[in-house]
């Protein structure tokens, strides 16, 4: 939930997709739930997430 919460603080998501997620998540509590979340809710997250770059620890080599 930390990560949503950055994401809206940098107006990534409005507070509307937020909460939507938010709730999604709350309400799945299992990955393969979380996986099954609406496609308009995934590409919101999706982009969000890219614009964050939130992947570039993963490009990074160790220390």
């Amino acid at each position: 939930m930390q990560t949503l919460d950055d994401m809206l603080a940098l107006k990534l998501l409005t507070p509307d997709q937020h909460h939507e997620i938010s709730a999604w998540v709350v309400h799945a509590r299992t990955p393969e739930k979380i996986m099954q979340m609406p496609p308009h809710l995934w590409r919101t997250l999706e982009l969000a997430s890219v614009l964050m770059d939130f992947d570039a620890d993963l490009t990074q080599p160790p220390h």
